[in-house]
């Protein structure tokens, strides 16, 4: 399965509107009659289920804390952490989709770990990737503790590049363009490259990589500025040659790759290295990651998840310690081993299990050059507005300048609310 980039929608009335009663169920609890105090942690999504082996070491090493682990699924949290802040009583740490910090933060419902840092060093921001930390800021606050990043990169098959004429990936757009033209050529029903129109970070992304702002210094939209417009014009021109299909090929992207090919190259996250493994291992040496085909630069978008502190905590000591330790480079590496997930240290980096690691090795050059969508409320709203106008582009053959002043305009207004 896909792994989610964390871009959930949100609601908009915030939670100040909200007036709900009572408390959730898996809140905190408080000293049990043993003398252990006792915190809940709310994760989300297939990789909670892993949280309570990973708890119960950290239970080992501070043998005064229980730790309560409650799964929720993603369709369900964002509801279930509003209900929560507009009661007071939720849980002591709470898993945090990037895009969420900002409704999250405004509401009051996160902890600003600033002040804490000189106690749990392991919060510091300095040994974190920056475009991580960026994801854990509000105004002067840092509500949230990166936990794990992913990024995008690209996925390709050697030997059929090697055909084509290419011993190397791309390293241009340019030259990621031209291969995905070749390989294109091979055939009916053969493409070079698979431009997934519904991956709302992607545009955005090369439109960073061509040099445009998305946003000036006042939040102002930038959507029809000739940088922004000409990466829309590239990321176009694929459907247009036939270097990529329009229209879902009744496959999957593993399918599509393995075989003859169809889908040679595509741009997608860290997930699917076990993917290819388990699912096509006839692929075995056929295949390779590379950081992203540059422009002015080859920024990447940057995903994952935080950890934060729930704000009316009753056990904010305890709440702290496990944040850190969830922050230490080694226990990172072993939620890596559980769940395929990047750490958010840089420390972690230096390991062998990812350095002598030919597929991650480029995950943590691309790592460099990654940064977040803008950490704003509203800009759930404007990506999904976008993916509207993109699809009148490459679906539709609308003209891309007049398309993009449109949408511009139409971000101007959510922008606004």
């Amino acid at each position: 399965m896909k792994k989610r980039w964390f871009n959930k929608s949100m609601v908009t009335s915030m939670v100040g509107a909200l007036v709900l009663s009572g408390a959730l169920a898996g809140c905190s609890s408080g000293s049990g009659e043993d003398g252990k105090t006792t915190i809940t942690v709310w994760g989300m999504g297939e990789e909670a289920k892993s949280l309570p082996k990973i708890a119960e070491q950290f239970e080992k090493e501070n043998p005064k804390i229980d730790v309560k682990v409650q799964a929720l699924p993603w369709d369900q949290a964002h509801d279930k952490l509003l209900t929560a802040v507009a009661s007071k009583k939720g849980p002591d740490v709470l898993q945090m989709g990037t895009t969420w910090i900002p409704e999250f933060a405004a509401a009051g419902a996160l902890k600003d770990l600033t002040p804490h840092v000189k106690d749990y060093p392991e919060l510091d921001p300095k040994h974190f990737f920056e475009g991580s930390v960026e994801t854990t800021k509000f105004e002067d606050k840092m509500v949230g503790v990166p936990w794990y990043v992913d990024t995008r990169l690209l996925y390709y098959r050697t030997d059929l590049l090697e055909k084509a004429g290419y011993k190397e990936a791309p390293k241009t757009w340019d030259e990621l363009k031209e291969a995905a033209d070749k390989l294109a050529d091979r055939g009916k029903g053969k493409y070079g490259i698979s431009i997934d129109a519904k991956e709302q970070s992607l545009s955005f992304m090369f439109a960073r990589q061509n040099g445009a702002e998305l946003l000036g210094p006042n939040n102002e939209p930038n959507f029809n500025d000739p940088k922004f417009v000409e990466a829309v014009e590239y990321l176009n021109s694929f459907y247009e040659s036939g270097a990529a299909p329009k229209e879902e090929l009744g496959m999957d992207i593993i399918q599509g790759f393995r075989g003859d090919g169809i889908l040679p190259m595509f741009i997608s996250g860290p997930w699917m290295i076990k993917l290819i493994n388990d699912q096509a291992p006839d692929l075995e040496g056929k295949w390779g990651t590379a950081v992203l085909p540059a422009k002015e630069n080859n920024i990447s978008a940057l995903g994952g998840s935080n950890l934060s502190v729930f704000e009316h905590t009753k056990h904010e000591k305890e709440a702290l310690k496990f944040a850190a330790y969830m922050s230490k480079p080694e226990t990172q590496l072993k939620w890596m081993e559980m769940t395929n997930s990047l750490p958010a240290t840089q420390k972690a980096w230096e390991d062998e299990s990812l350095t002598s690691n030919e597929y991650y090795k480029s995950f943590g050059e691309q790592m460099e050059s990654s940064q977040p969508m803008p950490v704003i409320k509203q800009w759930e709203e404007i990506a999904q507005t976008y993916l509207k106008s993109f699809e009148k582009i490459y679906r539709g053959g609308a003209d891309v300048q007049k398309e993009m002043d449109a949408f511009d305009k139409k971000a101007e207004e959510i922008l606004k609310k």
